[in-house]
Formats: structure tokens, C-alpha cells, sequence
């Protein structure tokens, strides 16, 4: 797969290296010489090209019509916009990720603007802080379908309602996925009659907006939540 990422600040120096590891094919636009210095620094000289990438003439010659992704993440939000346009419009490129710098640009970057994935880095990381202080414990491992799923983790607490039932006598959130188990190093494949116990490490698929269902299930209840219950 040949991908074209214009901007080669950090993020796109991080994903070309990414990318090359996993033995895809990469070409990295960028002009500002103080990056390109550090580039050929971090890359192999032959995946970057000195240019402009709003220039078609540069595109051009990053191959983007063998291009099966772009990826632009300069630092730019006209400039990002300006290289989905002409990757969608001109070249048809199949696939285009674009980086949103300021949020309040965010309803530009859409599949009419040749936008297929808006990367909203503020969004991103205020949604992932709120979750992480109001989830506890529990952490989020990836994120799937553009943020639609999510692989969390989470220790099963003493006195949580998990803790010395069967898997098949929980009340799993629907959309939850319970992947493994991992006890004192080892890896359990959760089966119906798997008991919890208290300090499992629980690995679960979770569709977004059920996390809070499942953290409860793992966590000792508050006082709170006890005297609500009784």
C-alpha cells in the first residue's frame, strides 16, 4: 500500500516511521527546511521530497496517482483542506485523512471537502481526559471504527459485583466483548464458567458510551451507590 503524507512535523515523521516498520510503502512532503534537516535525520533519505504539497506539481511528483492513502497533518488547517481537495478532486485518491488544528474548524473537514477521517487532536484529547477522570481505573487500549469502539482494561476491585461469579452469571453490558483475562501472568480465555477473581486483569471490546456500565461491574461500589441501593 503506497501512502503520501504531506507535513513532516512530528506527527507525520512519527506516522512515516510507523508505516515504513510495518513495510508500507511512504513518501513525506514538506518545504520548511529546519524539519527537513531533522528528517533526514530520522528517515531514509529517499521517502521525503522537498516541496510544497499544495502545489500540483509536487503531488505530482510524490506520486500521488499510484497513492492509495493521504495523509495530511501539517500544521494548517487551509493548507490540510487545500491538500483533501485536490487529492479527492483531481486524483481521486481512494482514502484521505485530514488533521484538524483549531476545533473550531472541525465542520470543514468533511467527506464533500475530500476529507474521509477528521483527526481532532483537542476534541480527541478532552473526550480521553473527561473519560479517563470519570472511568477510574479503567483504560482505554486503542480505539476502533474512528472512535466507535474502544479495547479498555480494567483490575477487578474486592467487593466489585464481578468478583467470584462466572462470566456467564455477569450482566455484561450488550456491545461488551470480554477478550482475556490475565492473573498472576497468565492469559485466560474468559468461557462461561471462568470465575472473577479479585485483582484479574480484564480485557474487554467495548462499543463507546458502555464503559461506564462495565467499569461498574469491576469496581467496588461507593458508599454512595450502596446506600442508593439499599
Amino acid at each position: 500500500m503506497r501512502v503520501l503524507i504531506v507535513g513532516g512535523g512530528k506527527v507525520g515523521s512519527h506516522l512515516a516511521h510507523l508505516l515504513l516498520e510495518d513495510g508500507y510503502e511512504v513518501i513525506v512532503v514538506e518545504q520548511r527546511p529546519h524539519v527537513l534537516s531533522r528528517l533526514h535525520r530520522e528517515l531514509p533519505t529517499e521517502v521525503i521530497l522537498d516541496g510544497d504539497g499544495t502545489q500540483l506539481k509536487t503531488l505530482e511528483l510524490a506520486g500521488i496517482r499510484e497513492t492509495d492513502v493521504l495523509v495530511t497533518v501539517t500544521g494548517d488547517d487551509e493548507t490540510n483542506l487545500t491538500v483533501a481537495m485536490l487529492g479527492r478532486k483531481l486524483y481521486h485518491v481512494p482514502r484521505i485523512i485530514g488533521r484538524i488544528n483549531n476545533p473550531k474548524n472541525a465542520w470543514l473537514f468533511t467527506p464533500e471537502m475530500g476529507v474521509d477521517v477528521a483527526l481532532n487532536q483537542a476534541d480527541l484529547l478532552a473526550k480521553m481526559i473527561a473519560e479517563q477522570m470519570s472511568l477510574g481505573d479503567m483504560m482505554t487500549l486503542l480505539r476502533l471504527r474512528e472512535g466507535k469502539m474502544a479495547l479498555v482494561t480494567e483490575k477487578v476491585e474486592a467487593g466489585a459485583p464481578a468478583e467470584g461469579k462466572a462470566v456467564r452469571d455477569l450482566e455484561i453490558p450488550r456491545d461488551c466483548l470480554l477478550v482475556s483475562i490475565i492473573r498472576n501472568d497468565e492469559i485466560i480465555v474468559p468461557r462461561g464458567d471462568t470465575l472473577l477473581q479479585a485483582e484479574d486483569e480484564v480485557l474487554a471490546l467495548v462499543r463507546a458510551g458502555k464503559q461506564q456500565a462495565l467499569h461498574r461491574l469491576l469496581s467496588r461500589p461507593t458508599d454512595a451507590e450502596e446506600r442508593g441501593a439499599s
